[in-house]
């Protein structure tokens, strides 16, 4: 699917996971230490005209964000333009009402710069940690997914299902101003766009390996979902990994490493090959969804993905594994200043 993309409407963002990195002697940062420079990365984001900065949700040592509304109200407090949301938030495994009063309550003190990408997460720590049978993993994030949906409408909502308490005439606080911008992070599932579709929420498409192309059959399917259901199309984005520097053998010196040391951590949990560099270059090459290189090299890559896939937005999952902090400071930097302005550039030609 290509199409024809206005520039001015385009959405360059950020996502991290807030992955524990190494400082320059090479030691492990605290998650403490992670989490404040999370926040600091957040307000360059804002400072050099991102839109968007997203934090994931994770339970596990690698990563230090557990609670990304908690590292995205501080960052409100730091940042004036930036919207600030998840990346994602695993409804699954938590309860819909508080996520939509823990987000109505950022929206609040972002003056309405809050949303959230909800999904399943592609880890399971938090169904253990919190209480539910991973055999509920399809029902529970199907009757979340639909009372959070019923919850956006800022209406007394009456529902019922089997994974919570039911809910009669059940009115939520605080209320938003403009209302909640809402996503769903899916990964290839065709049941999951079509879900997207039906409860009209924006779908965002996290492309992590392969060509991007290989997702344009998702974005047919939302189209011919939202019609068949009569809704109206909502925005299109897109999450990749990538990491930018100067030249595009500083950035794939500076990101494989990081690289590396994530793909192998969960590599030996799920039975993957080890890692290696020959993958990393198909993977950051024109058949790959890496986005790693020069600012040009970068630019390149997502306009292309953006035009192939209609995409109104892409978010740079900018931290990957051990990757320092000043290298994730200098690549949001160039992010800002020199990609974000060539993508228009090449999406207007």
């Amino acid at each position: 699917m290509s199409s024809q993309i206005n520039p001015a409407d385009i959405e360059l963002g950020l996502d991290t996971f807030g992955d524990i990195t190494r400082d320059a002697e090479g030691r492990l940062l605290s998650g403490a230490e992670t989490i404040r420079n999370v926040v600091d990365e957040a307000v360059l984001a804002d400072e050099v005209g991102l839109a968007f900065f997203g934090v994931g949700e994770h339970h596990r040592p690698e990563f230090a964000i557990s609670s990304p509304e908690i590292v995205l109200a501080a960052a409100a407090g730091r940042t004036k333009s930036i919207h600030l949301g998840t990346a994602v938030t695993v409804l699954s495994s938590d309860d819909p009402v508080r996520v939509y009063e823990r987000f109505a309550t950022l929206d609040a003190v972002s003056n309405g710069r809050a949303e959230v990408i909800l999904g399943r997460g592609s880890f399971i720590e938090s169904f253990p940690l919190f209480g539910y049978d991973l055999r509920d993993y399809e029902v529970l994030f199907e009757e979340k997914l639909e009372l959070f949906t019923q919850l956006l409408t800022e209406k007394p909502v009456t529902w019922r299902g089997t994974t919570r308490a039911a809910l009669d005439a059940a009115d939520v606080y605080p209320k938003t101003e403009r209302g909640l911008k809402t996503w769903v992070g899916v990964g290839g599932s065709p049941e999951s766009v079509v879900r997207t579709a039906r409860h009209g929420l924006g779908l965002m498409l996290a492309i992590i390996g392969g060509p991007a192309e290989r997702f344009a059959q998702f974005v047919d399917l939302y189209h011919r979902a939202v019609d068949s259901f009569g809704g109206q199309p909502q925005p299109i984005g897109v999450h990749s990994p990538g990491h930018i520097a100067d030249t595009d053998e500083q950035a794939q010196e500076e990101a494989y490493a990081g690289f590396e040391a994530m793909n192998n951590t969960i590599g030996r949990e799920r039975g993957w090959p080890a890692y290696s560099r020959a993958r990393f270059l198909h993977e950051i090459g024109p058949e790959g969804s890496t986005y790693v290189g020069s600012p040009e090299t970068v630019a390149r890559k997502i306009a292309s993905t953006m035009r192939t896939l209609g995409a109104q937005r892409f978010d740079l999952k900018f931290s990957t594994g051990t990757l320092s902090h000043a290298h994730m400071m200098r690549s949001i930097e160039l992010y800002g200043t020199e990609v974000a302005p060539r993508v228009r550039e090449l999406l207007g030609e």
